[in-house]
């Protein structure tokens, strides 16, 4: 049996939420054990703490949001993934604002940050729940799919398909929690450039540029919408490479939109509150999906263990 983690030290990493547009300091702080993952808004009277719970979410356009009384923190997907990736159990995780910081779109920063401080054993035994009864979720008005198998460990088999000329399908595959760090920790979040000026007429992806997504252009372009594009993304320029990315930049992973897609699935079913095994797999999943997958599981746990997870 293997014992819960946390980190040795604290550590803070600073930037912007790629929504709100807001600078964010947010600082990782050792736990103790069976506390789990929480995040603690600073900035508010108090110091309210916000669990990363399924049943905390109350948002999921454009990434995920939970909230407990007045307290929120938005697009928790990234950090989380990373928590789990580092294989921690305990984590209070400090924030002076109501949006992570995207940084460069991936997991990737805060996985650096976490290794950095280091990784501790505790004095408790964790508590892994074999789910042995297929979960199934099917939502078709977004044509997604998602089931969770019995299997000895954890593993995501991702699909996408987004019927593009610029992103074909593509799929990926994350064999063990272990291999997220290497593997699929450097992928990062990308965007259609159709997309683009509907998000920020509603008044999202407000601390977006190149440098923390990857951008398809899925149009043909003019100068003067180039021209436009390199003012909202603050740049002197913006240019389309051949294979239809903005601005030339160089994809971390061949399949790194797939890549990503299983990150955020990876970050979004720690919302079920318990580590557990199984093969994941995902048809087309979105942030929507995944929550209502991981509310799924966590109620199949509760009723194969007789126990309440929150």
């Amino acid at each position: 049996m293997s014992r819960q983690k946390t980190i040795r030290e604290p550590i803070e990493i600073q930037g912007k939420g790629i929504h709100t547009g807001c600078m964010t300091t947010m600082r990782f702080i050792p736990a103790p054990p069976k506390q789990g993952y929480s995040f603690c808004r600073v900035d508010l009277p108090g110091k309210p703490i916000v669990r990363a719970l399924a049943q905390n979410v109350f948002d999921t356009s454009r990434g995920t949001s939970i909230r407990e009384g007045e307290a929120i923190v938005r697009t928790v997907e990234h950090v989380l993934a990373a928590v789990l990736g580092c294989d921690l159990d305990n984590i209070m995780i400090e924030i002076n604002s109501e949006e992570t910081p995207i940084l460069d779109g991936s997991s990737a920063p805060f996985t650096n940050i976490l290794q950095k401080a280091g990784i501790v054993e505790q004095d408790a035994i964790r508590i892994e729940y074999n789910v042995q009864k297929k979960v199934y979720l099917k939502d078709s008005d977004k044509d997604v799919e998602m089931w969770l198998v019995p299997d000895e460990g954890y593993r995501i088999s991702t699909m996408v398909d987004y019927n593009s000329k610029v992103l074909s399908s593509q799929n990926a595959l994350l064999k063990s929690i272990s291999d997220f760090n290497a593997e699929f920790s450097k992928a990062r979040t990308f965007v259609f450039l159709s997309e683009v000026e509907m998000l920020l007429q509603r008044k999202l992806i407000q601390g977006g540029d190149i440098r923390n997504a990857v951008v398809f252009v899925d149009r043909m372009l003019s100068q003067d919408e180039l021209d436009h594009l390199a003012t909202v993304f603050n740049q002197p320029k913006v240019n389309v490479l051949k294979e239809g990315v903005l601005n030339n930049i160089e994809l971390n992973y061949p399949n790194e939109p797939a890549r990503h897609k299983t990150l955020d699935v990876f970050g979004d079913l720690c919302l079920v509150g318990c580590r557990f095994t199984g093969h994941v797999i995902a048809n087309k999943p979105g942030h929507k999906t995944n929550v209502e997958f991981a509310k799924m599981i966590q109620n199949q746990i509760q009723k194969t263990y007789g126990i309440e997870i929150a």
